[in-house]
């Protein structure tokens, strides 16, 4: 039997995401974007009831098209909390239009979104080899510093242990455990 990090053994949705997609290096400003949202929306519910609500986002936000995000007006956003099934909490779905306008501005700035967030580990991978779940942490030093600056910027939903949950989702961490089919498949 194939083994995989605890979280990920729960049902087919969470294993085709651990598979595919987490802890994989992302330098795509689209879908680091959806990633962004998808870990703010993620803020005191289930991973698992985030992704059974990913295709409604994708739907909702115009597959995270960045700059359709910031001009989403009030009433818009109004409009996908009625008829969408995305996560129906206000300050969640604002901070969509708000940190799309950020992230515009940092692309103003750094060429990429991506950059940005390399940066902050000199764009490689931090590759941890944890023996168990257990010990990966809620949260690191360079979440925290990252946390720090995206809050500066005006980025919403975004503390150091959303921001941690964040950077393992764009690769910029590894954290599969060391026994991981997708650690020990990546090595092959």
């Amino acid at each position: 039997m194939e083994k995989r990090c605890l979280w990920a053994q729960s049902n087919a949705l969470m294993q085709a995401y651990h598979d595919d997609e987490w802890c994989k290096p992302s330098r795509d400003d689209r879908y680091i974007f959806e990633m962004l949202t998808l870990e703010g929306a993620q803020a005191g519910l289930s991973w698992n009831i985030v992704l059974s609500k990913r295709q409604a986002y994708l739907e909702a936000f115009r597959n995270f098209d960045i700059v359709y995000c910031a001009q989403l007006t009030d009433e818009k956003l109004v409009a996908i909390k009625e008829n969408y099934g995305v996560i129906k909490h206000g300050a969640k779905l604002t901070s969509v239009r708000s940190n799309a306008l950020a992230v515009l501005n940092i692309q103003k700035e750094w060429g990429s979104f991506a950059d940005f967030l390399w940066s902050f580990t000199s764009g490689e991978t931090i590759d941890n080899k944890w023996p168990s779940d257990a010990q990966i942490p809620a949260q690191s030093p360079v979440s925290v510093r990252l946390s720090k600056e995206l809050k500066k910027r005006g980025f919403k939903f975004v503390g150091p242990v959303t921001t941690y949950s964040f950077i393992q989702a764009i690769g910029m961490v590894n954290d599969h455990v060391e026994n991981c089919i997708s650690r020990i498949s990546s090595t092959k």
